[in-house]
């Protein structure tokens, strides 16, 4: 299953109606004055984010949106009817680019937000707007002014308070079942996860927040190796990072290769990125030897909290949910 996180597409509103050139003509007045009505304003193009919206997946479907036109003015001064409105449903967290520029144009960080990307075409006068003392029957109006064409990148960022970083194989897909309801699939060789998963936890006792489980990055990844930048910009929105390592698979010789590797990875994409809070955490606790594994690797990081669990048994898991909301009530209590 492909997870569909950029789209390109075109969007047009709707050009002005144009004006209308007319005379009133009544029984008792042969020669009535101009009396033509301006055309209807063409419909914009709105974008709207909404929480139905999960993926950028319709817009693999459908690339090309055109707002209505307005209509034409008409006698006895009437206005044109307005072009209808078109509303493009997005997912929170898409960041809307000029195609040809890469500009940003708007960032959709939450629900409900609304933005008009095209504004429909101004409707054109009709020619009784033209009717001097001097030129007392005007036989010309104007054309609808034209409706604004753009090419659009569409990138979505996942919104998640947490995400969870590591090599793959590190058990993220079955710590994120642990601790929420969401169901990735799950199983023992690499790669297992190919999309971002998100889970709510919910405890009961502290606030409910979002996890997002990224697909296992590998050396190289800044730079698209394996599943490479396309996910790494998922977690450039969370406030903190929870950095699984399999305890089983730490090399003896060189028991922080795997972890300055991903943090390698991080810096590489993005130095910010590199400089978020991170709980590191020792998954696999339950497997013959870990325990062994997990001292030799502490010591090498005293200065540094690491946790041990076991997401398949569950050991330690309650204890990691609190330290997440107690780094999470630090983060908010810190004005972010």
């Amino acid at each position: 299953m492909k997870f569909f996180d950029e789209a390109f597409i075109t969007v047009q509103s709707g050009d002005g109606g144009r004006g209308c050139v007319s005379f009133r003509r009544e029984k008792f007045i042969p020669r009535g004055g101009p009396d033509g009505g301006d055309g209807g304003k063409g419909g914009d193009v709105i974008l709207r984010s909404t929480s139905r919206r999960r993926t950028l997946y319709p817009f693999q479907f459908k690339r090309e949106f055109k707002a209505k036109n307005g209509g034409y003015g008409q006698g006895r001064r009437k206005t044109g009817k307005k072009g209808e409105d078109l509303v493009i449903e997005i997912p929170p967290g898409t960041l809307i680019k000029d195609a040809e520029t890469n500009d940003l144009l708007k960032d959709f960080t939450q629900p409900d937000d609304v933005f008009i990307i095209a504004k429909g075409g101004r409707g054109g006068q009709g020619n009784h707007r033209f009717k001097t003392s001097t030129h007392r029957a005007p036989r010309f109006a104007q054309p609808g002014e034209p409706g604004q064409f753009l090419k659009l990148k569409l990138e979505l960022k996942l919104i998640a308070d947490v995400g969870l970083i590591g090599l793959p194989n590190a058990g993220k897909s079955t710590l994120i079942s642990a601790i929420s309801s969401a169901t990735p699939k799950v199983a023992d060789y690499p790669f297992t996860t190919l999309t971002p998963n998100l889970g709510v936890v919910q405890t009961g006792w502290g606030k409910p927040f979002v996890v997002a489980d990224i697909p296992g990055l590998i050396e190289g990844a800044h730079n698209g190796a394996g599943l490479g930048i396309r996910f790494l910009r998922h977690i450039e929105r969370t406030h903190i990072l929870v950095h699984l390592i399999d305890t089983s698979a730490i090399d003896v010789q060189n028991p922080l290769a795997g972890y300055k590797t991903i943090n390698a990875e991080l810096a590489g994409f993005s130095p910010q990125l590199a400089e978020k809070p991170q709980i590191l955490v020792l998954n696999k606790m339950d497997l013959p030897g870990a325990n062994q594994t997990a001292k030799t690797l502490q010591a090498m990081l005293k200065d540094q909290d690491v946790l041990l669990i076991s997401a398949l048994t569950r050991e330690g898991v309650e204890e990691l949910i609190s330290k997440i909301i107690e780094r999470l009530d630090q983060f908010h209590g810190n004005g972010h």
